[in-house]
């Protein structure tokens, strides 16, 4: 058993995740978890970045080291609060921070923000990161990386799976039962990005707890059916999106070619419907052999979102990742922990059925620890 640790900030931009995790061969154990707050102001000019590319360079690449900088803390605070020292971990699997992504461009693209050589440095922990872009050089989306750690932890012999996970962009990963059958898994949507901005505008709050807003609305289904017209929806996968894509500016967008007034909380509602309702038609057209969805990222703790997705996935069975025993807090988390390690051992991290790769690749970056 060798320790990792995993790191990674999703696209809210509003924490960094770590996951302390104990692995071999042919298991994977949470052994502690902490989450490091983005301070408001940090968040604020993330997010910013992310929505506008168009920022100073110097800030830019300022902003690379503070975000490096604040995954160390993580790590480092991760390690304090488990009473684990440094060196009983083998390595650091980093994300970062997804700032740019894509992977359709002439030149295809990803960037992830947060100084490996920070982290390196500030732990004294061997760290793996940039873990995107080799796979993108292969041919494929670079995302999403999680289908591979889903297969080796939640794959079943008893029923097709398919683990959903709703960060601020949901993605799926379908596990067939038949063992020789091939793994997909894309990216399917708005997860709780778009929510979580427009309540921020509107009402000047980071996240809509438990949907209390939204259930004071009403789902508007025209503008329903104008977010759903979406290129991106219909798009075979592979596929993969970002902020890039569904922002403010897409919602203003929309809204305004709907043409006529929709009451705030409506649109809080519409908007959660949204992500329900793209779910579970990615489901239908992809999984439909499914018996069993399980939900794990912050969506999780949407009750609305989870009410909907029963509903819509009927008979399907809907629940938490925590009903086979892992914390659907940390799966993300965790996933770049396995990650690094299987960068380490020299092994592929990605499945070109997912990102539709030429062929696997080992991924990432080697920063060793001191």
């Amino acid at each position: 058993m060798a320790l990792h640790i995993g790191l990674i900030s999703g696209t809210s931009a509003d924490a960094v995740d770590a996951a302390l995790v104990e692995l071999d061969s042919d298991r994977i154990e949470l052994v502690a978890c902490h989450s490091e707050t983005i301070p408001q102001t940090l968040s604020t000019t993330l997010r910013a970045v992310i929505d506008d590319a168009r920022i100073d360079r110097s800030v830019f690449w300022q902003l690379d080291v503070q975000i490096g900088e604040l995954f160390a803390a993580a790590a480092v605070n991760l390690l304090e609060n488990a009473g684990v020292d440094a060196s009983e971990v083998r390595a650091i699997g980093s994300h970062g921070q997804t700032v740019f992504h894509a992977p359709q461009a002439p030149y295809p693209t990803t960037v992830q923000i947060g100084d490996p050589n920070v982290i390196a440095e500030r732990t004294g922990i061997t760290t793996v990161a940039d873990m995107r872009r080799r796979d993108l050089a292969a041919g494929g989306q670079g995302a999403p990386l999680a289908p591979a750690f889903h297969a080796a932890v939640f794959r079943s012999r008893e029923c097709d799976r398919v683990v959903v996970n709703i960060g601020g962009i949901a993605n799926l990963t379908l596990l067939p039962c038949d063992q020789g059958a091939e793994v997909i898994g894309f990216d399917t949507g708005p997860g709780n990005t778009l929510m979580d901005v427009w309540i921020e505008r509107v009402r000047g709050a980071r996240l809509d707890v438990d949907a209390a807003w939204a259930r004071s609305g009403a789902s508007h289904a025209k503008l329903l059916q104008a977010l759903l017209g979406d290129a991106y929806f219909s798009l075979a996968p592979p596929k993969s999106t970002g902020r890039e894509r569904f922002n403010l500016a897409w919602l203003d967008a929309v809204l305004a070619e709907l043409g006529e007034e929709v009451a705030a909380q409506d649109v809080q509602r519409t908007l959660c419907e949204l992500t329900a309702v793209s779910i579970a038609e990615a489901i239908a057209a992809h999984a439909s052999a499914a018996r069993e969805v399980l939900v794990c990222g912050g969506g999780v703790h949407n009750p609305l979102i989870m009410e909907r997705l029963e509903e819509h996935l009927s008979p399907i069975e809907v629940a938490s990742t925590e009903r086979v025993g892992f914390d659907p807090d940390w799966v993300e988390a965790a996933a770049f922990a396995w990650l690094a390690a299987r960068t380490l051992d020299g092994k592929s991290g990605t499945l070109p059925s997912v990102t539709g790769a030429k062929r696997p690749a080992i991924l990432g970056g080697i920063y060793k620890g001191g």
